[in-house]
C-alpha cells in the first residue's frame, strides 16, 4: 500500500510539470499570434504607405518627363540656331561676315537677345539644382521617417514581448510590485487648500 501512493505520487507530479510545460506551450503560442497580429498590421501600414509613395513616384516620373521634353525642344532650337550661324559650312567665315553687314543698332539687338537668353538659360538651371536639392532633401526624410517608424514598431513589439513574459498589465503603472499598481486616488489633480 505504501508503494502504491509513492507510485501515485510520482505520478501526479510527472502530471503537473507537463501541465506546467503545455502552459509555457501556450503562453508561447499566445505571444507568437500576438506578434503575428502585430506584424500583419504593421505590414498593411506599409502597404499603404508605399502605394501613396507610388503616387509620389507617378508624380515625380511625370514631372521628370515633361522637363526633358522641354530640354529636347530646347536643344532642338539652339542646333537650328548653331546652324544658322554657322551659315555656309564650306565658308567658315561667312557668320562674321553676315554680323559685319549688319547695322550697329541690329547688332545691339542681338546682343540683348544673347544676354536675355543666357540669363534664362542660367535661372532654369538654377532651377534645377534647387529642384534636385529638394528632391535630395525629400528623399533623406522620408528615409528618416521610415526609419523611425520601423524604430518605433520595433520597440512597441520589444515592449509588449516584455510585459508579457512579466505579466505586467499594458494599462496599470506598477511603482512597488509588492503595493501593486498605482491607485485612481493616488494621482490628485489639486492640492489642499492651506489654512491661514
Amino acid at each position: 500500500m505504501g508503494e502504491g501512493g509513492d507510485s501515485s505520487a510520482p505520478g501526479s507530479e510527472q502530471l503537473r510539470l507537463q501541465l506546467g510545460q503545455e502552459k509555457q506551450m501556450k503562453e508561447m503560442l499566445e505571444l507568437s499570434i500576438f506578434e503575428l497580429r502585430n506584424t500583419i498590421t504593421e505590414l498593411e501600414k506599409r502597404l499603404s504607405s508605399v502605394e501613396d509613395e507610388g503616387n509620389e513616384w507617378k508624380t515625380r516620373y511625370e514631372t521628370q518627363v515633361e522637363l526633358n521634353r522641354q530640354l529636347e525642344r530646347q536643344t532642338g532650337l539652339l542646333q537650328e540656331k548653331m546652324e544658322h550661324i554657322r551659315g555656309n559650312p564650306t565658308d567658315r567665315l561667312s557668320s562674321i561676315r553676315s554680323f559685319d553687314q549688319m547695322p550697329v543698332s541690329s547688332l545691339n539687338q542681338l546682343l540683348k537677345q544673347l544676354e536675355e537668353e543666357k540669363r534664362s538659360l542660367q535661372n532654369q538651371l538654377k532651377d534645377y539644382e534647387l529642384r534636385l536639392e529638394q528632391e535630395v532633401k525629400t528623399s533623406a526624410t522620408l528615409k528618416i521617417a521610415e526609419k523611425q517608424k520601423t524604430d518605433a514598431v520595433q520597440f512597441e513589439r520589444e515592449n509588449q514581448i516584455l510585459r508579457r513574459r512579466h505579466n505586467v498589465p499594458e494599462n496599470q503603472r506598477i511603482l512597488d510590485p509588492k503595493k501593486g499598481p498605482i491607485k485612481k486616488t493616488a494621482g490628485v489633480k489639486q492640492l489642499p487648500k492651506l489654512k491661514h
